[in-house]
């Protein structure tokens, strides 16, 4: 299991240096992970200190620091 987060956690990082800025649903559908799986991999990356989040009224974003 830890493999695979890892994995997608570099899935979703590829995404975020090649097109910068998404939201949770755009980085859902680029991946083509499960809401469950981006969360995972997110949760991943956030540990590493690799990413800021910005919320607003709808949708959650993330960015590469």
């Amino acid at each position: 299991m830890k493999e695979r987060i890892g994995a997608n956690a570099g899935r979703v990082w590829n995404v975020l240096k090649e097109d910068g800025q998404k939201s949770v649903k755009e980085l859902k559908k680029l991946t083509k992970l499960t809401e469950k799986e981006v969360y995972g991999a997110l949760g991943w990356l956030a540990r590493e200190d690799k990413l800021h989040f910005h919320e607003n009224e709808t949708d959650v974003y993330v960015a590469l620091i």
